[in-house]
């Protein structure tokens, strides 16, 4: 029973902002490493946010991910203070991974959270 009244505190203490945010959309930039991270409370928060009227759209890196599929295809690259020069062919590795991986694997943790996902490169 404890458990059921935080959730009403909670979800009473969100309404002014369920209100306020309605109809709006709103960026979520989910970081380079995503691939070391766990993105099923943040795909729940997501759906949770859809449910209420709010329209989520995602934006993610995959630097992380990027970096490893270019050292495991021998692929050499750049960085200059930070951001990766891409050539046509790491642009190319670039593309595979966070439209091929990256974007399937938040999709489908959206989807199991009970929603839809388009994902665009």
């Amino acid at each position: 029973m404890e458990k059921f009244v935080q959730r009403a505190k909670t979800l009473i203490e969100a309404l002014p902002y369920i209100k306020k945010f309605n109809s709006k959309t709103i960026v979520f930039k989910y970081g380079g490493s995503i691939g070391s991270k766990d993105f099923s409370n943040f795909a729940r928060d997501i759906v949770l946010m859809k449910l209420v009227g709010i329209n989520p759209v995602i934006v993610h890196g995959g630097g992380a991910e990027i970096a490893k599929v270019l050292e495991s295809l021998k692929i050499e690259y750049n960085c200059i203070e930070g951001l990766r020069v891409t050539c046509p062919k790491t642009r190319e590795v670039v593309e595979m991974v966070r439209g091929g991986k990256v974007n399937r694997e938040i999709g489908s943790k959206i989807m199991m959270k009970g929603d839809k996902s388009v994902g665009r490169e």
